[in-house]
């Protein structure tokens, strides 16, 4: 359940702004953690409309590997438990890998949730995009919309993950316990993903 998420400080996060009072998320990306700059060609795809029940969030991930190692990995719409831990399995259901495909996948044991349908939204190999929306399944994340980008360091030699969210508020729920619970495991999987990427180069 969402009531009593764990506000541990591993997770602070690099929020957008989640108060909505524009009607709008993510018109201003809040100076990250990481000292990182976000270009605006990036920041774009991270403005979602946000309804007046919903929160809106962004988490940020440095990585020490090159943009397209870690591409190879966040594109794989049908593979998301490549990096994802918290998905059991996952089976295309529709479509063949392009805009408009849909996925099942199942969670672990232990999660408010069991199964979830997700519908890729945009797949932009040459500007390092991903976004997906969940259309069905019986979990509290309703109307939940991800958009994933990825951008060299300014050094060049790494990546920048940048995955931000909207998500309907759960009844019982304020939002900032909601932002904090999908914050806890967008970072958990961007973790993962870091580690992923920087042991193939090992």
């Amino acid at each position: 359940m969402l009531s009593n998420p764990q506000k541990s400080p591993s997770f602070l996060l690099d929020r957008i702004d989640t108060t909505g009072g524009s009607g709008g998320c993510g018109n201003n990306l809040l100076p990250p953690t990481t000292a990182t700059p976000i270009p605006d060609s990036v920041a774009r795809y991270h403005i979602h409309p946000v309804g007046p029940n919903q929160c809106c969030s962004a988490v940020i991930q440095q990585i020490n590997a090159p943009v397209s190692d870690v591409w190879s990995v966040v594109r794989r719409f049908d593979n998301p438990q490549a990096y994802k831990h918290f998905v059991k399995s996952c089976h295309v259901i529709g479509g063949n890998g392009d805009v408009g495909t849909l996925r099942e996948i199942h969670v672990i044991s232990g999660l408010p949730a069991g199964r979830s349908t997700e519908r890729l939204e945009i797949l932009d190999d040459e500007k390092h995009v991903l976004s997906f929306s969940v259309v069905d399944g019986d979990h509290r994340l309703a109307n939940y919309r991800s958009v994933t980008t990825l951008h060299p360091t300014p050094a060049g030699n790494g990546t920048v993950v940048v995955e931000s969210y909207v998500v309907d508020v759960p009844p019982g729920n304020t939002k900032e316990e909601a932002c904090v619970f999908v914050d806890t495991i967008v970072k958990c999987n961007l973790q993962s993903l870091a580690q992923i990427s920087e042991n193939k180069l090992r």
